[in-house]
């Protein structure tokens, strides 16, 4: 396999039922610990490189290129995606360096401002055949889609899609970015009924599929239980980047003569890989995939 496009594989995922796993890309290690979780589950994954995370590097064009290249070499389908792109230019750029897909993060401006950037980014990631990711929590929401108490309205998400064009639609229904517990309490009613209000309203008539942000601060069961509601596309970043940090404390903690950063970034790698790929399955709502700690 090779490079794909998100289109394909939030697409396939919306007509099977099941989910997605969108993960965060911080740095070359966690693009080939995602990779391998792919390989392992032998299921397809979108790796997202984030705004910040392009900050992070300096830019988008040099974590850009590494993902992509380990992207094309997958054995599995892989999809290299741009996460809360707030810039437009840098969205452009993204396109430019041949991303199949983009999400453009409005969620904080007014609607009207949120309607017009986002339409602007749609009409040219279209015109390059690029996937667009919108998003909305609620009219004049300040704080954007996923603070506390934010909810999507599913009128108000129909007569968005209605004038931006995006593809895919990022909703607010109680997830919180960057939660280190599990707790939080989605609203599975109002994903039905979210659900509903974006069928048939996509390009040709197709439905738009739901995006869960913040899913690191869900539970297992709450998660699949979003994705029969209607939820498609999962993103996840801080529960992983858990995974990765302890278990680089764990290896210099049990060495502490350990200076060759290889030998306590491979462990952490691995640990990405297999937590990675447990969550692929339990997206695709496989049997036994969920944690029984």
């Amino acid at each position: 396999m090779t490079l794909v496009s998100a289109r394909d594989l939030v697409t396939d995922a919306a007509w099977n039922g099941n989910g997605i796993g969108a993960f965060n890309v911080i740095h070359l290690e966690t693009a080939e610990a995602l990779v391998e979780a792919s390989a392992r589950a032998g299921l397809p994954v979108i790796l997202q490189i984030s705004q910040n995370c392009a900050d992070y590097h300096g830019g988008l064009e040099p974590i850009a290129l590494a993902t992509l290249a380990i992207a094309r070499r997958a054995e599995t389908p892989v999809a290299v995606h741009l996460d809360h792109a707030e810039r437009p230019e840098l969205v452009h750029e993204a396109i430019d360096l041949g991303f199949g897909s983009v999400m453009f993060d409005g969620g904080k401006l007014e609607y009207a401002e949120n309607v017009a950037l986002t339409a602007a980014v749609v009409d040219r990631a279209h015109a390059a055949g690029v996937y667009v990711e919108g998003e909305l929590g609620e009219v004049g929401g300040k704080d954007g889609a996923h603070a506390p108490g934010v909810r999507t309205d599913p009128d108000e998400a129909r007569a968005f899609v209605a004038e931006t064009g995006v593809d895919a639609l990022a909703v607010a229904v109680g997830s919180s970015h960057a939660m280190l517990d599990r707790s939080a309490s989605l609203d599975i009613d109002l994903i039905q009924r979210l659900r509903e209000a974006l069928r048939g309203c996509g390009r040709d008539a197709t439905d738009v599929p739901l995006v869960l942000h913040g899913s690191s601060g869900v539970a297992d069961g709450v998660i699949t239980d979003a994705i029969r509601a209607g939820m498609t596309k999962i993103n996840v970043s801080t529960h992983l980047n858990g995974f990765f940090t302890r278990a680089v404390r764990e290896r210099l903690a049990a060495d502490e003569r350990l200076v060759d950063s290889r030998k306590y970034i491979s462990p952490a790698r691995d640990a990405v890989a297999a937590e990675a790929a447990r969550m692929l399955r339990l997206f695709a709502l496989e049997p036994d995939a969920e944690e029984t700690a």
